[in-house]
């Protein structure tokens, strides 16, 4: 079995595996280390995750940011 390490960087849009209550599964990165955060691109809410829970949650990366 293969582990594929994906660096994840401020900016990025992510999709999680199940959408947030507001019906939106997709979420910007806006702080990254021990801890995420990511803000909801519907409603605006901003979840704070510990880094392996967060690693679980995500489904795939949408769009990678800017440098």
């Amino acid at each position: 079995m293969y582990v594929v390490a994906i660096e994840y960087n401020l900016g990025d849009v992510i999709q999680t595996r199940k959408p947030h209550p507001c019906g939106n599964d997709k979420w910007k990165v806006i702080r990254i280390g021990a801890d995420f955060k990511i803000k909801c691109l519907k409603c605006g809410r901003i979840v704070m995750l510990g880094r392996e829970t967060f690693l679980k949650r995500v489904k795939k990366l949408i769009e990678k940011a800017e440098s």
